[in-house]
């Protein structure tokens, strides 16, 4: 009888274990090792693929509470992506790579790299390229939840660069990492754009060489990491000590953090070198916007 309750509390610890291994908090992605999928964006379009990261499309979709799709378009030489609009769903674009065309309303307006752009629930939307070389933008994708209350979407898109936006540096994260806050909400006074309803921080993070992004933790947010240049450790958790949990990445890495998830990063930059790029996104929870 005692062994049979030994075998049963043992079975139950291996299960509690297998549960915790199966939600490590995160989810993790390299770009060139997801395979293109087809998608609303790519419905009917010419030279256009779509590569999902997280949601609509991923087979872990079902994990995410705010965010609909995280994803890279790209558009080749004369191509251009399905018009799509979604009536609860707002977007962002940042263009990675290229040039071309937002076509926004029925309305078209020149884009290129560096280039990031709100599009509000119920617009139509979409890309295209007269260019010579590829067009790419990371698609983001955020449920506006019944019961918001969202403006009238403008006649103009709202479009900034990000070249344009100056570097800070924000005290609780230390001096070796500087920030380029691009978007946030429409009652934000700090961000480029003011614009949005469930994505409250789209940002530049640009690390000096061995700089950090000390770790950290949003108890009501998901976040997303997407290294654009550079290599180093990404913070991801913790391990079995409670100490935390760092991974090698590189260029194309990215990472989902689910709320309360201790996130960071540490870069490998040497003098001299490049600095290491993390375009990064949070947005909140829909109880946190109650």
């Amino acid at each position: 009888m005692r062994s049979s309750i030994v075998k049963v509390g043992i079975i139950v610890l291996m299960l509690a274990g297998l549960a915790v291994a199966a939600d490590q908090g995160f989810l993790r992605r390299q770009v060139a090792d997801v395979k293109p999928q087809p998608d609303d964006l790519t419905a009917g379009a010419k030279a256009a693929s779509y590569r999902p990261l997280f949601g609509a499309g991923d087979k872990d979709a079902g994990q995410l509470t705010s965010v609909a799709r995280y994803g890279e378009l790209t558009v080749g030489p004369g191509g251009s992506s399905a018009i799509v609009s979604y009536p609860a769903e707002e977007q962002i674009y940042f263009v990675a790579e290229g040039s071309g065309t937002l076509l926004h309303g029925g309305e078209s307006f020149p884009v290129r790299k560096n280039d990031f752009m709100y599009l509000p629930a119920g617009v139509k939307h979409g890309l295209a390229n007269s260019s010579g070389g590829a067009l790419k933008a990371v698609v983001m994708g955020y449920r506006i939840s019944p019961g918001v209350t969202t403006q009238p979407a403008p006649k103009q898109p709202m479009i900034a660069n990000a070249d344009d936006v100056q570097l800070q540096v924000l005290g609780q994260h230390g001096p070796t990492t500087q920030f380029k806050l691009l978007m946030g909400l429409t009652s934000s006074r700090r961000d480029k754009l003011a614009s949005a309803y469930v994505m409250d921080s789209l940002f530049i993070m640009d690390f000096a060489p061995g700089g950090t992004n000390i770790p950290h933790n949003h108890p009501a947010e998901e976040e997303i990491y997407l290294l654009l240049r550079g290599s180093g450790d990404m913070v991801a958790g913790v391990d079995a000590e409670g100490k935390d949990a760092r991974y090698p990445v590189t260029e194309g890495a990215a990472f989902l953090f689910k709320p309360g998830t201790r996130v960071g990063y540490y870069s490998n930059a040497k003098e001299g070198q490049a600095h290491d790029l993390i375009l990064a996104v949070r947005s909140m929870l829909p109880r946190a916007r109650n």
